[in-house]
């Protein structure tokens, strides 16, 4: 600020040069009004020109300085009443000759308004506007601006100078570094053609014509691209596109820098209409049709951002209790470490209540049959011969007998989906984890059958063969009067090769069933990946049937046990064998008649939409799912997708991703029935029934549906708030809630027909759900295409903004790397122009990079205090633990709690 206010003093003294006298010297006078802050003031200064003294008055903060008022001063000191409000801004880096020369423009003006007032000539106005965009930065702009337009990011060559040294000694030949390997050595990975036109700008600056780089050179480079001065960020981003050093930029320059971001960050829409967005930058900073704009459009640009500024007024309505809260969410490291792993326990029990009880119920019953029957055979005579062994046999058979009829429970979807819909126990019963649960007890019976075959192979038999007569002598009731030959016998026998039989069985579908073996993620060079994938796990899952019938015969053959009553594997089967088998014939006898297709759309992504009539009285909620069966691609596969539709909506549709076998063969089968979409439609295939949008001579397959069955998302009526998170095709079941939260809010989706059942009681269940924030990532542009109309219609009828959706460009740099600073410009320029977002072609703005999720849960925190909000995630498993951990730590620190809820994906 010195150096201002010395730049002002030598304005001055150069401005009354000629006519100076004593009493001319400028003055600067600071102003003692209320500044309402330490950090800004205002101080005046009078300049003499022509026997005319100009008092302009300054008002200074920090970073920047405006020219607060400019009035004519008489020779007494009096103003002669030309107020002047609202010029531009002047950026303490000027140096004091050009401010001279603005401040001499300003009393000339002033001068010339006072004296003929006549108007400016349009030359005048177009200088007067190149000189306020190029000096009007606010304090606020600036900081945007400069975190706008970074060419080191965390990503990007932040690592130090000594980390991008060391590159180059690895990279460099011949001691020089190429021009293809600039951005690598740089850090800038994956964009190599970004980083070619940074190389050739800077080279350009510099009078370098060869192509390569020696250290010294690279290292005056990175100190240029590190530089935290916004002009000089500025300077480097206008010479990539200024290629011929004129210093203006050309439509077709522009172009080509907007096809290469675009290609930079995998934007190959935004490439296709570069010629579009290129007249739209054009119009706005060159409303004369000069053919050309210059740096300062360019910074005017940047400087207006209004997404910040929309960012900073939705970030929270009370700025004390978000600092409050942020405060409350510190960590208290003088915390001990036994009070924080008690804390942390406390915090999983809280959480996990519901597993940790039905975990204990399980273990314990395990134990206690494990137990029983260890003792049981500890007090029996053929411990004398087979010792523990023996007895460790048959505590784990026990344990398996319960396992194998409890392993059936969890999978039985009709009769968990009516439990939860018509009853209260999923109050203490966390039906959400019922494949989890069918997991953990499959564990279980693999370690039971690891004990009781491993016992009885190594131990038991061998045992017997080598026991002295005596000891035979108590075993012949069992194994009759004469002794066995030798270990075949007991292999041979019924008891024997059923066991083994369903020890091998239930190997290969244990194996089969492992993610790795199951999503097929085997290397194409591995000769067991045609033997992989989820064909594979269904049908070996199918062998149970077999695994029964021979646990059945297996559990009757007991060498050890002859009374029926002691027999007790059908005992422990008969119910659960019973409601399993009853459930696959209700499945066999709904699914018989087929639905009608309505619609069909491909999307970019590999993602099919299929839009059905809904089969006669199928009642369903948002959020859950049913099972698809397709002739044409296989007569016996099924297969569970999401239901994206709303419970109030006249069809049932799903939005199905081509990611394996089975889903490729159907999109070939439905594309065959496809035309190219009709102008206004999105996709890139299309078929409607309704509007003839079809092949004349293809026919729809035939599509058999099963359910709906309850998933975890389908509890979203029970909360005050919800935040949905979908990753990619994950957002199909949320969507489905956004849309019945829509029809809730129009009063079109009452809720008699949204809930599967009719009971009186269920139809004057209330709809809870008051605010809703739906936050969908995705990685490519196209993905914002297959829920388009979805987003459309939420901006058209959600008047009083109940849904609030957040769509995110993962693909896209973060906002603030240079490689993005033009798409954000296109994207602010674009929605305010015509109100369109340049990605997903509707109204709701899209967001570049993931988001910053503790700044999401922070902010409906602080907007909803005292409430109750449900997280529902559907997507990748990457994102849970640290969604989990955001519910867990603002439910504990803040007086909102959240409720996390993973969908099985």
């Amino acid at each position: 600020m010195a150096d201002l206010e010395a730049g002002m003093v030598a304005a001055a003294t150069d401005q009354g040069n000629s006519t100076r006298s004593q009493d001319d010297a400028a003055t600067l006078i600071p102003n003692s009004g209320n500044l309402g802050s330490s950090n800004r003031s205002t101080k005046t200064a009078r300049f003499k020109d022509d026997d005319e003294l100009v008092e302009i008055t300054l008002d200074v903060q920090r970073d920047s300085v405006a020219i607060q008022e400019v009035r004519g001063v008489d020779e007494g000191g009096s103003g002669h009443g030309t107020g002047f409000d609202g010029l531009p801004l002047v950026s303490p880096s000027s140096k004091s000759g050009r401010l001279t020369s603005k401040l001499r423009q300003v009393t000339n003006g002033l001068k010339m308004k006072s004296s003929s007032r006549k108007a400016p000539s349009p030359q005048a106005q177009q200088s007067a506007k190149r000189v306020r965009k190029r000096l009007d930065r606010t304090k606020s702009s600036a900081a945007v601006a400069l975190k706008g337009l970074q060419f080191v990011t965390a990503k990007v060559g932040n690592d130090g100078w000594a980390a991008v040294e060391k590159r180059f000694n690895q990279l460099q030949v011949d001691g020089v570094l190429l021009r293809s390997r600039f951005g690598k050595c740089i850090g800038m990975d994956g964009s190599d053609e970004f980083a070619v036109q940074m190389f050739d700008s800077l080279a350009r600056k510099r009078g370098i014509v060869k192509q390569v780089l020696t250290k010294d050179e690279l290292k005056d480079f990175y100190e240029q691209l590190t530089d935290q001065g916004f002009d000089n960020r500025l300077r480097t981003f206008f010479d990539m596109v200024d290629k011929n050093a004129d210093g203006r930029l050309t439509a077709e320059e522009v172009k080509e820098i907007i096809a290469l971001s675009a290609s930079a960050n995998k934007l190959s829409k935004i490439k296709e209409r570069a010629d579009e967005y290129t007249a739209l930058i054009m119009e706005e900073l060159d409303p004369t049709n000069l053919g050309y704009i210059e740096m300062e459009d360019l910074e005017a640009l940047l400087l207006q951002s209004p997404s910040e500024a929309a960012a900073r007024s939705t970030t929270t309505h009370s700025s004390k209790l978000s600092k409050a809260l942020s405060m409350k969410l510190a960590s208290n490291k003088e915390m001990s470490p036994v009070r924080h792993y008690w804390q942390q326990f406390m915090y999983f029990l809280e959480e996990n209540w519901k597993r940790s009880w039905v975990m204990t119920l399980w273990i314990s019953i395990c134990i206690a049959l494990f137990i029983w029957k260890f003792i049981q055979y500890r007090n029996r005579a053929v411990f004398g011969i087979m010792g523990y062994c023996v007895t460790t046999a048959k505590g784990a058979a026990e344990t398996l007998k319960f396992n194998m009829a409890l392993v059936l429970l969890p999978v039985c979807r009709n009769t968990i989906t009516w439990i939860r819909s018509k009853t209260q126990v999923g109050a203490v019963v966390p039906f959400n984890d019922n494949i989890n649960f069918h997991k953990v007890i499959a564990a279980g019976v693999a370690v039971g059958v690891a004990l009781h075959a491993g016992a009885h192979l190594t131990c038991d038999f061998p045992r017997l063969l080598h026991a002295s007569d005596a000891q035979y002598e108590l075993m012949k009731p069992f194994f009759g009067e004469k002794r066995p030959p030798n270990y075949w016998w007991f292999v041979k026998g019924t008891e024997g090769w059923t066991g083994v039989v369903m020890v091998v069985l239930m190997a290969i579908a244990f194996t089969l069933a492992q993610p790795w073996f199951r999503r097929n993620k085997l290397k194409d060079s591995n000769p067991l990946k045609k033997m992989t994938g989820f064909n594979a796990f269904w049908f070996t899952h199918h062998l149970f049937v077999i695994v029964y019938t021979l646990l059945f015969v297996h559990g009757t053959c007991l060498y050890l046990s002859r009374k029926w009553y002691k027999k007790t594997t059908w005992m422990y089967l008969a119910v659960p064998v019973i409601l399993y088998v009853s459930e696959r014939i209700l499945r066999l006898f709904r699914s018989h008649d087929a639905v009608g297709i309505q619609k069909v759309a491909v999307y970019p992504g590999n993602v099919l939409a299929l839009y059905m009539s809904k089969p006669p009285g199928f009642r369903y909620r948002s959020g859950q799912y049913i099972f698809i069966k397709c002739t044409a691609v296989s007569p016996y596969e099924w297969h569970p997708f999401s239901i994206t539709s709303a419970p109030g909506d006249d069809y049932l549709s799903v939005h199905i991703r081509t990611r394996g076998d089975w889903t490729s063969r159907l999109r070939t089968v439905f594309s065959e029935a496809c035309r190219p979409p009709t102008e206004g439609e999105s996709g890139l295939l299309r078929a409607d029934l309704s509007k003839g949008i079809t092949d004349e001579k293809a026919r729809f397959p035939k599509l058999l549906v099963d359910g709906p069955y309850g998933a975890p998302a389908q509890d979203y009526r029970e909360y005050d708030v919800l935040l949905l998170i979908g990753l990619g095709i994950g957002a199909t079941p949320l969507i489905s809630i956004v849309k019945d939260v829509l029809n809730h809010i129009q009063g079109e989706g009452l809720v008699g027909t949204t809930e599967p059942e009719s009971s009186s009681k269920a139809k004057k269940k209330p709809f809870m759900t008051k605010r809703a924030y739906f936050y969908w990532v995705t990685r490519e542009e196209g993905s914002f295409e297959w829920f388009r109309g979805v987003m459309n219609e939420v901006a058209e009828k959600d008047k009083d903004g109940v849904i609030e959706l957040h769509n995110h460009c993962s693909s896209v740099y973060q906002e603030g790397d240079a490689r993005s600073a033009l798409i954000v410009m296109l994207q602010e320029l674009q929605h305010a122009k015509k109100g369109v977002d340049i990605l997903s072609g509707t109204s709701v703005k899209t967001h570049f990079a993931r988001p910053n999720w503790r700044s999401v849960f922070k902010k409906v925190a602080v907007s909803h205090e005292n409430q109750r909000v449900g997280v529902f995630y559907c997507g990748e498993p990457v994102l849970v633990p640290q969604l989990r951990q955001l519910s867990a730590d603002f439910t504990h620190k803040t007086n909102t709690r959240f409720d996390f809820h993973k969908e099985n994906f």
